[in-house]
């Protein structure tokens, strides 16, 4: 099946290769200077549509596919210049001819940069939409994926020119802030007009071209003329045909825009595991809160307790029924003022099947898993923003963002395990309950006094309060506790868990235009921190009666002052195609942690330098060199010393004497986008040094672990490269290729031995696209993992295709299909299966309505690997998932 997907693209490839001739040359202007950026378009003189369009290179040079034998009308237009047309009839051969354009205004022009399928304008690149859309499009995700340099992930994270998009908008207007996935899986694909990719994106007008933004990318969407000032969208239900369980989905989507406000409304309600917005989503949702402390040299970050439920795998489970709701808005009081905001309510139940076997290094003991789980959560997410801006020098904003949920986890387990050729087994029971909540704030204020000072105030609160409740009941006794009764039949675990933060970040930048292209930053800023963290242990004893473990190893009530005060300093100049920043900043450290009835405290200064540098090789060609140096402190979780269960194996003790570790980190960018030929290349090498790093000491007893962090007097070293070559030719064509390296080596020291493990991840993809108009067009692609863990390889082989089709101009037909073949090196690992989804629509043309029928897993496959790795043991992992559904679905088009 591969070879003939293969087979069938390159056919494809080639019978349309073959009907086009090369028109080539130079847009100059009078004095024979190639001018870059110029638009060249073809139109055919018999079917009156533009069959070539290409933008000029720094030379100004340009190349078309033209059909052979036919008469064409050669466009140029240049900002600044008259436009021109030529009339010109290709013959068998290919051509060669200089364009010349006259100084002057040409309003004509506007219209042809308006019809070309790609223009750029500055830092932004403009895609006209509707030039890239073959008729069975049904989301802003459908249409992305086949502009030139964008990429869409399967998290529906937007990629453009190997930079991730940081937001997205909607005729301006923030859509659903902090993430771009609502908006690539909803965003109907007929009301898109033109796609702006904003590169250099700062949000604050006024720290333009103060601070470095090359990595910025922001997305905005145009909307057609008839999507605006009107409500539209869609409102779908589909049911389950032929599957003995009822299956359903309901999924309206009402969309409505105007200059003064805007409103979106997104609802799912479906038992066939689509999932809107997973819980790894939910606490990764940033609500577009900048890391205003970046450059700052030192790191707070505040860990979550969420017990490990977040990181279970969901999204192609057993079974999974979701509830889904979400509303984004946008409202201009006035021309000074703006008002905006999103609410997401998410309710899901999941059941999980799944069957593991792992390693651990030190000691060779080897365990197998059977677990059932059964997952309830409840999730919201809840903004609101204000933004005044009385004129152009002042402004000031106001963000609050809200996250709380509810989330349950009870788990069956039958763990079976191997020490010194002795097998053993027993059933364990496990229960998970937390309701977090977090509150972050932000006010910013900005000045400009003049033309060489500006001002910018930013502060940040952060209330977090976090309540994990964890119940293991086994047959072993895991860990030896004081005050434990020993000799029950079950041994019924408990603890509570309540972790309070309060965190306030502020800072104040002063900048200073020293001439035009340099400027003095100053940045006075402070990082002040308290967390209590308050826990106790409790075993229920086989008569049901409670049993409080008292002794003091097993409760913890302590708490933690961190405080860190700091002055920078950079220094931003441009020199010819270079531009500079070096700088520096000044800490002074203050932390107070009190547990046991005393307290633990330091104190001491540190000064960390950083450096950027960035060669403009051309307009659209960069080489970017970053060196920062780091301190990264831990949270109150690392400090507290009595025992905290982390699990039915695992005892954790906290280390209250910890230092911070220190990262030295430098990374190299190259980046390429020629508009001339429709390629982007970049590539990214990263090295990173971590000293005194908080390690974990591990004692192995059989299956069960305790662990105690310290500070390690080896470093560990992270190597991380990956790149990507992307092309679109001929108009119909787009290919790429990209690679992923991660080389790491740890430190710990595990049952007394000081062991040191390396990992070796590689990422090779492939992929191949066309994109006709009247012709079946086929994706195909291949990706290769390679997993290399402390000597433990696996490998996943992952051919994929593609297959859509619009005829008859109502039916669209969509087939993807995916391949896994699953491995170790020893082949005691070894697994194949695959996925098969098809759908097909009927649509007439000018109708609201819409069927379709939809299959998902039509191959009925029943289970799926995945391996993971730590620095004490490997696992491989084996899931089932959800069996073939057919769903009927009628959808009416507002």
């Amino acid at each position: 099946m591969k070879k003939v997907l293969f087979l069938t693209f390159l056919f494809l490839s080639i019978s349309g290769y073959s009907q086009n001739i090369r028109f080539s040359g130079i847009v100059a202007d009078a004095n024979a200077v190639g001018l870059e950026m110029a638009n060249v378009m073809a139109v055919n003189q018999s079917t009156k549509a533009m069959d070539s369009y290409a933008i000029t290179d720094d030379k100004g040079r340009f190349q078309l596919s033209l059909k052979a034998n036919t008469a064409y009308k050669i466009k140029v237009s240049y900002i600044g210049y008259q436009a021109k047309e030529i009339d010109v009839q290709t013959q068998a051969e290919n051509m060669v001819q200089t364009l010349v354009l006259e100084q002057g205004v040409d309003l004509d022009q506007v219209e042809i940069v308006q019809e070309m399928p790609v223009s750029i304008k500055g830092d932004t690149i403009v895609y006209n939409a509707d030039s890239f859309k073959t008729g069975t499009e049904r989301k802003l995700e459908d249409v992305l994926k086949k502009l030139p340099g964008v990429e869409v992930n399967a998290d529906g994270q937007i990629e453009v020119e190997g930079k991730k998009v940081q937001k997205l908008m909607v005729e301006g207007k923030d859509f659903f802030d902090g993430d771009t996935k609502l908006g690539v899986k909803n965003i109907p694909a007929d009301a898109i007009d033109k796609v702006q990719v904003l590169r250099n994106y700062n949000e604050i007008g006024a720290l333009k071209g103060l601070e470095n933004n090359e990595e910025n990318v922001a997305m905005n969407i145009k909307l057609k003329d008839g999507k605006k000032n009107f409500w539209f969208g869609d409102m779908s239900a589909g049911i389950g045909i032929g599957h003995k369980d009822s299956r359903y989905i309901v999924n309206p989507k009402l969309f409505y825009y105007n200059p003064k406000y805007s409103i979106n409304l997104i609802s799912n309600f479906n038992n066939i595991g689509e999932l809107p917005l997973t819980i790894q989503d939910y606490f990764k949702f940033t609500g577009g809160f900048r890391g205003m402390m970046q450059k700052g040299g030192s790191s707070f970050n505040v860990s979550s307790n969420d017990l490990g439920i977040a990181m279970l795998r969901n999204n192609r489970a057993k079974e999974i029924e979701t509830k889904f709701g979400a509303t984004n808005f946008s409202y201009n009081v006035t021309k000074k003022w703006s008002l905006s905001g999103f609410a997401i309510l998410s309710s899901s139940e999941t059941d999980l099947e799944t069957r593991s076997r792992s390693t651990i290094l030190e000691t060779g003991v080897r365990q197998k898993n059977e677990e059932i789980t059964h997952q309830k959560s409840n999730l919201g997410l809840f903004k609101f923003s204000s933004s005044y801006k009385p004129n152009t020098k002042l402004q000031f904003d106001y963000d609050v963002l809200m996250k709380q949920s509810k989330q349950d986890e009870n788990n069956n387990l039958l763990r079976e395990f191997t020490v010194n050729n002795v097998t053993s087994a027993e059933d364990i029971y496990t229960t998970k309950k937390q309701n977090p909540t977090s509150i972050n704030q932000n006010a910013s204020l900005y000045y400009t006094a003049n033309d060489k000072n500006v001002f910018a105030f930013e502060m940040q609160h952060l209330y977090q309060d976090e309540d994990p409740f964890y119940n293991a009941n086994l047959m072993t006794q895991p860990f030896a506790l004081s005050g434990y009764v020993e000799n029950q039949n079950r041994n019924n675990l408990n603890q509570s868990r309540f972790v309070k933060t309060n965190k306030l970040d502020a800072k104040l930048d002063y900048y200073y235009m020293v001439t035009p292209k340099s400027n003095i930053n100053v940045t006075l800023g402070n990082t002040n921190s308290h967390q209590n963290f308050n826990s106790s242990i409790f075993q229920i004893l086989d008569n049901g009666n409670r049993n409080d473990l008292v002794a003091p190893e097993n409760n913890n009530k302590v708490s933690y002052d961190f405080n860190d005060v700091f002055v920078g300093l950079h220094y931003k100049f441009l020199t010819g195609k270079f531009t500079f920043t070096p700088g520096f900043s000044a800490h002074y450290y203050n932390m107070d942690n009190a547990q046991l009835g005393t307290n633990y405290k330091q104190n001491f200064s540190k000064l960390l330098p950083d450096f950027y540098a960035l060669y403009q090789i051309k307009k659209s060609e960069t080489l970017t060199y970053t060196f920062a140096l780091n301190n990264n402190f831990t949270d109150i979780n690392n400090l507290v010393m009595g025992n905290v269960l982390s699990g039915y194996s695992s005892l954790y003790n906290g280390n209250r004497y910890l230092e911070n570790s220190t990262t030295q980190l430098h990374s190299l960018r190259y980046f390429k986008y020629s508009m001339y030929n429709l390629e982007n290349i970049f590539a990214n090498i990263s090295y990173s040094k971590v000293t005194d790093a908080v390690k974990s000491r591990i004692v192995f007893d059989n299956v069960n672990q305790t662990l105690t962090p310290y500070n390690s007097n080896l470093a560990d070293e992270t190597i991380s490269a990956n790149g990507a070559y992307g092309r679109s030719f001929l108009r119909f064509y787009k290919v790429s290729a990209s690679i992923g390296l991660n080389w790491s080596k740890f430190n710990n020291i595990q049952n007394g031995n000081v062991t040191t493990q390396e990992s070796f991840i590689q990422n090779y993809t492939m992929r191949a696209s066309t994109n006709y108009r009247d012709l079946p067009n086929l994706e195909v692609g291949y990706n290769f993992v390679v997993n290399d863990y402390a000597g433990s390889k696996f490998f996943t082989d992952k051919p994929f295709a593609k297959l859509d089709y619009y005829f008859l101009d109502s039916f669209s037909f969509v087939a993807e299909y995916e391949f896994y073949h699953y491995y170790n090196s020893s082949k005691t690992v070894e697994n194949e299966y695959d996925f098969l989804n098809a759908s097909l629509i009927y649509q007439k043309k000018n109708s609201k309505f819409e069927y379709k029928i939809g299959a998902t897993n039509l191959l009925n496959t029943k289970t799926l690997n995945d391996d993971s790795f730590n620095q004490y043991r490997t696992t491989t992992s084996q899931y089932r998932v959800q069996p073939r559904y057919l769903i009927l679905t009628l959808k009416y088009n507002l």
